[in-house]
C-alpha cells in the first residue's frame, strides 16, 4: 500500500517553506520550533528525499522541496475547500482584500469563483490601492489579506509568483508619415500614481540610459492605463500578466532597457486568521502562483 501524506506535515512544510525559518513558522502555527521540525522530518521520510537545505542561518528548499510545495499547496486548497463545504455556517460575516487594480482584473476572478463556491454566503470586498500603502494598511489589520508588488529591497510577505514586467505601446499607424510613439522626445508614458512599484522600475530605467520622459497620464485604473496606451497618449511598462493583446510590446531593438522581474507577494493581517480567510489565501498561491514563483 501507497503512504499516504499527512496535511498535518504539510502544513508545517508550507509554513516553513513561506517562513524561511522554522521558528517563525511555529509561531504560526502555534507550535515548538522543535515540533515543526519533528513534522519535516517526518515528511521527508514519507516522501524520500529531503526538502530543506538548513544551515545555522538560512532555511532553503531543495528542488525537491520546491517541486513538493506546488503540490503540497494544492492539497491543503482542497482539504480545507472540502471542510469549508461541510461546516457551515462561516466563521465570519464577509473577507477583505487589498491589491493594485491590475491584480484585481487580472488574477483574482478565477481565485474569488473558488472562494465563492466553497463559502457562498461570505461576502468579499476588495479594495484597490497602490502596494505600499495596502501593506500599512494590513499592518494595522484593516484587511484581511493583501496581494501586492514588493518593493525590490523587502522580503516582507509570501512569495506568490515572479512576474517579468514589459514595455508596452499602442498598436502601429497605418499612416504612412506616422512617428511611432516610443520615437518621441521627450517619451510620454502613461502611469500609476507615486508608490507604484512598476513605475518606479521603469523611471529609473530611462533615466540610466540618459533617455528623456514625461507624464502624459496618471491613473489607478489599469483599464485606464490601458486605454490611454491604445489612445495613443502614452508608452508604459507593466506586469507581462496585465498586457492586454491589443497593445504592442517593446522590446530592446526599439531603444527600450529590460526592466526587472518583480515578486507579487502575499501579506495577511496579525493574529489567527478564520478559515475562509486561510482558504482564500491558499487559492491565492494554488492560482494565482502556481509554478511561477521562483
Amino acid at each position: 500500500m501507497p503512504a499516504n501524506l499527512d496535511t498535518d506535515l504539510l502544513r508545517a512544510f508550507v509554513a516553513v517553506a513561506d517562513a524561511r525559518s522554522f521558528t517563525r513558522a511555529g509561531d504560526t502555527l502555534g507550535r515548538t520550533q522543535a515540533a515543526v521540525s519533528q513534522q519535516v522530518r517526518r515528511l521527508e521520510e514519507v516522501v524520500g528525499t529531503r526538502v530543506f537545505q538548513r544551515d545555522t542561518k538560512s532555511v532553503h528548499l531543495t528542488q525537491q522541496g520546491e517541486l513538493l510545495l506546488t503540490y503540497a499547496r494544492r492539497m491543503l486548497t482542497l482539504n480545507d475547500e472540502i471542510l469549508a463545504l461541510m461546516h457551515r455556517p462561516a466563521t465570519v460575516a464577509s473577507v477583505r482584500i487589498g491589491t493594485p487594480d491590475d491584480y484585481a482584473t487580472m488574477l483574482l476572478p478565477g481565485v474569488l469563483a473558488r472562494f465563492a463556491a466553497a463559502y457562498p454566503d461570505v461576502p468579499v470586498e476588495v479594495i484597490c490601492d497602490n502596494s505600499p500603502d495596502l501593506v500599512a494598511e494590513i499592518d494595522k489589520g484593516r484587511y484581511d489579506l493583501a496581494l501586492v508588488t514588493r518593493h525590490p529591497d523587502s522580503r516582507s510577505g509570501e512569495l506568490v509568483r515572479r512576474e517579468p514586467v514589459a514595455w508596452v505601446a499602442p498598436p502601429r499607424s497605418t499612416a504612412v508619415d506616422s512617428t511611432p510613439i516610443e520615437r518621441e522626445d521627450p517619451l510620454p508614458l502613461a502611469l500609476f500614481p507615486k508608490g507604484c512599484v512598476v513605475r518606479d522600475l521603469a523611471v529609473a530605467a530611462l533615466e540610466g540610459i540618459g533617455r528623456g520622459w514625461r507624464v502624459a497620464f496618471i491613473s489607478k485604473s489599469v483599464v485606464a492605463v490601458h486605454g490611454a496606451v491604445l489612445g495613443g497618449l502614452g508608452v508604459t511598462a507593466m506586469e507581462e500578466c496585465t498586457v492586454p493583446p491589443s497593445l504592442r510590446r517593446l522590446t530592446a531593438a526599439d531603444g527600450f532597457p529590460d526592466l526587472p522581474d518583480i515578486d507579487i507577494a502575499l501579506h495577511r493581517a496579525p493574529g489567527m486568521a478564520a478559515k475562509p480567510v486561510r482558504l482564500l489565501a491558499e487559492a491565492i498561491h494554488d492560482l494565482v502562483g502556481g509554478n511561477r514563483a521562483a
